[in-house]
């Protein structure tokens, strides 16, 4: 948009913000915002220097306004909600229970079939459909795409007293600081500046916040990781649009991150919330018993805890071996999406890097050339693709 055009975007949003029950402060907050750039920077409509100050201002004010509207308490995913989580430790023996080894086995089962017709199936695999190939016009933005869901959820966290998740609280004593430095690093991304050095301070905290809160942290934390490291590698360009440079040698190890960490935390989720934690996932049915779907057909809580921790380690591990990416993040997104009518904004903002990496898999995906980089193999190309090679 040009200047004026943004500008009076970002007027009418603090206006509309003003209008909300306790927004008054917010909106008051963002216009100094705006106003004191404008008076420092007289130049604001016409120097192409200030084009990074502008998209700072705006992605700013932009949060804070969103935020305004979507703040609530912090309390990983299922934890997010089931009361008083705390009373439910992870209890490593409940691993060898029979149903728990048998979902195992399937999911390592369905992972390696998976990976077999990957091989069999035209490059990309959803190329038969008209939707799924014109999301390749958006793969060269990808990282872009990324940093954008990120970055949001993080300034949106800030204001909810949060830091990487809704799961874990900023601490009293450093509360502010550690706030205002996520909203920095949050702004860094979605203006596009300084990316690596914002992708270095989430590896930064996200280790701290496991060597503190010990391993089960990693559900919450490795998806950010992977985006993050995903990002360091193949951030979006300054110039050219913000666009990245989608080489195959490259893309393949930002690919491998963002498979890792997207994988490891659906693993994680799964180990820590139903299959190593029952008593957790059947206190969660029993509070929404609308979770179980398959109640109708006589399914218990107990059996259904299995089945639904055996399909997301089976999710976690096709992410991690890359095959059929387009299908896989459809297939990821359901059980993420059909949960918001539910749960509302905390599991949007909490989730908003999984619906990035997803998204970002799925763009990728759609490209004969990236799809084969994140798969790490070699498949047979789309009936188009083949045409096109031959003429």
């Amino acid at each position: 948009a040009g200047d004026g055009e943004t500008t009076g975007i970002l007027e009418a949003l603090i206006k509309n913000a003003g209008s909300r029950p306790g927004g008054g402060a917010v909106a008051q907050f963002s216009g100094h915002i705006l106003e004191t750039v404008r008076h420092a920077c007289p130049l604001w409509r016409f120097t192409a220097v200030l084009t990074v100050v502008r998209r700072a201002v705006v992605a700013l004010v932009g949060g804070v306004l969103i935020a305004a509207g979507s703040v609530t308490p912090a309390v990983a995913h299922q934890q997010w909600f089931v009361a008083d989580p705390q009373d439910y430790p992870v209890d490593g023996a409940a691993l060898l229970r029979p149903g728990v080894l048998l979902g195992v086995v399937v999911a390592v089962v369905v992972t390696l079939l998976g990976r077999a017709a990957a091989s069999r199936l035209p490059v990309p695999e959803l190329s038969a459909f008209k939707p799924a190939r014109l999301l390749a016009v958006l793969a060269p933005w990808a990282p872009r795409i990324l940093a954008l869901h990120v970055g949001l959820s993080l300034i949106v966290l800030s204001f909810s007293g949060a830091v990487l998740s809704p799961t874990f609280r900023a601490p009293d004593r450093w509360e502010a600081l550690l706030l205002v430095l996520q909203i920095i690093v949050g702004v860094m991304l979605i203006a596009g500046v300084f990316v690596r050095i914002a992708a270095v301070a989430i590896v930064l905290a996200a280790t701290g916040i496991t060597v503190a809160s010990g391993w089960e942290s990693v559900a919450s934390t490795a998806v950010l990781v992977g985006s993050a490291v995903f990002l360091f590698v193949l951030p979006p360009r300054a110039t050219e649009g913000s666009r990245g440079a989608l080489d195959a040698r490259t893309l393949s190890r930002a690919g491998l991150a963002l498979k890792l960490g997207a994988g490891v935390s659906l693993i994680g989720l799964a180990i820590s919330e139903k299959l190593a934690n029952p008593d957790m996932a059947q206190a969660m049915l029993v509070q929404v018993p609308v979770l179980n779907v398959l109640a109708p057909l006589g399914v218990t809580p107990e059996s259904f805890a299995l089945i639904a921790g055996g399909v997301e380690l089976a999710l976690g591990l096709l992410l991690i071996s890359g095959a059929l990416p387009q299908l896989i993040a459809l297939v990821t997104a359901v059980p993420f999406t059909a949960t918001l009518a539910l749960f509302g904004t905390a599991e949007l903002i909490g989730h908003l890097p999984v619906y990035g990496v997803l998204l970002t898999l799925l763009i990728l995906g759609s490209r004969a050339d990236s799809s084969r980089a994140l798969s790490g193999s070699p498949q047979i190309p789309s009936p188009g693709a083949a045409k096109k090679a031959v003429t």
